[in-house]
């Protein structure tokens, strides 16, 4: 499986290269997801925009991973998703379950924010 990690201070990019999200690199992905939430990682970015096939094991990953940040920070599927890759979502229902930000700046800026809030609410309590 090829990808590309980009670590920042308050989030990670994770750039899968590869054009199927299948059965085959599933397993490796969902590892992956485990290894970086054991290792700290607060808000994963996981850039989509090379994939153009996904399969069930591989929305399988991507739930995984959505679970995994539930309650730790977030995790954004960010685009532009291919058109098979928006269809399986939504027949899925998932777009209302996943967060899914056109654009890998704008869930910088996403994951920024929500840090931002964070922080405002805690000083309020």
């Amino acid at each position: 499986m090829k990808f590309v990690l980009d670590k920042n201070e308050n989030y990670t990019i994770f750039k899968l290269e590869e054009k199927n999200l299948n059965s085959i690199v599933a397993p490796d992905l969902k590892s992956e997801f485990i290894f970086l939430r054991n290792e700290g990682v607060q808000n994963l970015i996981f850039d989509m925009t090379q994939v153009n096939y996904v399969d069930s094991s591989g929305l399988s990953a991507i739930l995984t991973a959505n679970r995994l940040w539930k309650d730790h920070g977030i995790f954004i599927i960010a685009g532009p998703l291919a058109d098979p890759v928006k269809k399986l979502i939504e027949i899925s229902r998932l777009e209302t379950i996943l967060t899914i930000i056109p654009t890998v700046e704008e869930s910088i800026e996403f994951s920024i924010m929500d840090k931002i809030e964070k922080e405002l609410l805690s000083e309020e309590e």
